[in-house]
């Protein structure tokens, strides 16, 4: 009996010691201590576009046992939304979560990189830029400015904007002056609208003061957190300018390289984490909004399609003479319209026509 008893034990005896040789043997992540101030682009709440910075920040100080903290800071806070790079690059903070396609006029790839016209949905997007040149290619546009990138959000497609009329043709564009980003600002200049660039926290003063006639921002939940419809009731969608939008955290790369192999694979991890929780998040919130704006009297007007496919032909043309000017833009353009073709097979065939998704 004793024997027994002695050796029914040596299956979890063993099994114990294995365990501990196990957690003994392992290495522990991030043992070093990171605390950085990081300066946001944008407010912290807005869904999906930053709220990922506090799922990034909470996880990586609950993963590594409060050894890496990041202490993130509301726009204008420590600096600027549009100087977030320089100040990154020059190390004045470690760290920054940004919107890269604010810095298009030093960098006129980046807008490829933060939502271009007529381009990729958030699915595709993810296996160019992990699997295929995307990241490569922002790692290279960085280097020279001494910053390590890091893909930290994507949301889907943003509503084309706020008109005081609807839109019918591309004449309608004639003379407005409206507030538009990314190369799609640029497609609206070459159809004759006066397009300038207000932070996303100016514009509904903006919109208020008559300063300008029509503006987008981003996606339907967070133009409704900055109050858009209460000025403007005519919501013009698809977003035909940015079928997605990205953050990143740009990390300064003397810092980054002076972190622990583990430490950088840690946060690289966070951002991927965050990027997938933000997309949950902006997805979930976009069909309340919609129904939302319903209530209120908001007219959600769709484009024409002859409209889109006249977009389209302009924004073509537009990003062809953008890849003229710009050799990292053209690398950048020529990788995203290659995987686009390469994918349309499976994104053609393989997904339900949208219609079988049905809106009542």
């Amino acid at each position: 009996m004793i024997i027994k008893h002695t050796l029914s034990r040596l299956p979890h005896a063993m099994t114990a010691a294995a365990l501990c040789a196990t957690v003994i043997s392992a290495p522990v992540a991030a043992t070093e201590k990171v605390r950085w101030q990081v300066p946001l682009a944008f407010p912290s709440h807005l869904v999906g576009l930053t709220t990922p910075v506090k799922h990034l920040s909470e996880s990586l100080a609950a993963v590594s046992g409060g050894n890496v903290k990041l202490r993130y800071y509301e726009p204008g806070e420590l600096v600027p939304p549009f100087e977030i790079m320089d100040a990154v690059s020059a190390g004045k903070y470690p760290a920054g979560y940004t919107w890269v396609g604010y810095d298009q006029g030093t960098i006129p790839a980046l807008p490829l990189y933060s939502g271009a016209p007529f381009n990729m949905e958030p699915p595709a997007y993810l296996a160019w830029y992990y699997e295929g040149d995307g990241k490569a290619l922002l790692e290279e546009i960085y280097a020279e400015r001494n910053i390590h990138p890091m893909l930290c959000s994507i949301i889907g497609p943003e509503g084309a904007g706020w008109f005081k009329q609807q839109i019918t043709s591309l004449d309608d564009f004639q003379g407005l002056r409206i507030r538009f980003a990314g190369i799609g600002g640029k497609v609206l200049e070459n159809l004759g609208a006066s397009v300038t660039m207000v932070p996303g926290a100016e514009i509904f003063q903006a919109l208020e003061r008559n300063t300008i006639d029509a503006t987008e921002f981003s996606q339907p939940a967070i133009d409704k957190m900055l109050g858009l419809d209460q000025i403007v009731k005519n919501y013009i969608m698809p977003g035909w300018h940015q079928t997605l939008t990205t953050s990143h955290l740009l990390v300064n790369q003397d810092v980054w390289q002076g972190l622990e192999p583990e430490t950088r694979a840690l946060i690289e991890m966070g951002c991927e984490s965050a990027t997938l929780k933000g997309f949950a998040q902006s997805e979930w919130a976009q069909p309340t909004a919609l129904r939302d704006y319903e209530k209120e009297g908001v007219t959600a007007q769709v484009l024409p399609e002859p409209v889109l496919r006249e977009l389209e032909n302009v924004t073509n043309k537009v990003m062809d003479d953008m890849a003229a000017e710009d050799e990292m833009f053209k690398r950048v353009l020529t990788s995203q319209r290659d995987f686009m073709k390469h994918h349309s097979i499976w994104h053609g065939k393989g997904y339900l026509p949208r219609d079988f998704y049905q809106y009542d």
